[in-house]
């Protein structure tokens, strides 16, 4: 099979209509802003030379701070410490958000250059409850844009009968045993940890 070209694609597919050229703007305005306030869920991409990375974030609405029309921030918290984001950073800049709202037919992206922060006044305004994070992201943004929501009504994804059964596949605590070894009472004890932890050990 021969490599789809440049050319190849332009024959595929027609060009973005003027209007959603328009939309995709080097900054924040008031409506992004009213998105990104009431969002609880991104996926955030970033790479480097040995690879890509895909991270899901998550938290309560605002979690994601707009600091000015040209920079947003979003705490790290506690995950597999593979920290593979902050890795990317170190080497290379660049992010990609992308954020899901439950319920609604739409996403928004953001694409930028991220940091990783310290500074103690930003991480005190990212705490949740008590609990400060040890560091922060702030992406300063190239291009923020709004998505069709054809791949939400796609996958069906906010109708309660697309839910999966969690029976239907292998859990966590079987997966963990056929991979390093063990008995089915490690599997369940491994499913019970994981699933109080996933819902309590958030922060």
């Amino acid at each position: 099979m021969s490599e789809v070209t440049g050319d190849d694609l332009d024959r595929l597919y027609a060009q973005p209509a003027e209007a959603i050229q328009r939309a995709v703007l080097p900054h924040l305005v008031p409506f992004h802003e009213a998105y990104i306030g009431a969002a609880t869920f991104f996926c955030l991409a970033s790479g480097r030379e040995q690879g890509l990375d895909a991270s899901p974030r998550g938290g309560p609405a605002g979690f994601v701070k707009v600091l000015d029309p040209h920079q947003v921030a979003f705490a790290d918290w506690p995950g597999n410490n593979r920290i593979e984001t902050m890795r990317n950073l170190v080497e290379d800049p660049r992010l990609a958000m992308l954020f899901l709202f439950p319920g609604l037919e739409v996403f928004l992206r953001i694409n930028g250059q991220g940091r990783i922060s310290t500074d103690l006044d930003l991480l005190e305004s990212l705490k949740e409850g008590q609990k400060v994070p040890k560091t922060a992201i702030v992406l300063k943004i190239d291009q923020v844009l709004f998505h069709c929501g054809k791949a939400v009504n796609r996958a069906r994804l906010w109708h309660p009968d697309a839910r999966v059964d969690r029976k239907s596949l292998p859990s966590i605590g079987q997966m963990k045993v056929a991979m390093a070894g063990g008995s089915p009472a490690d599997a369940e004890a491994v499913d019970a940890h994981y699933q109080h932890s996933v819902r309590n050990d958030l922060y």
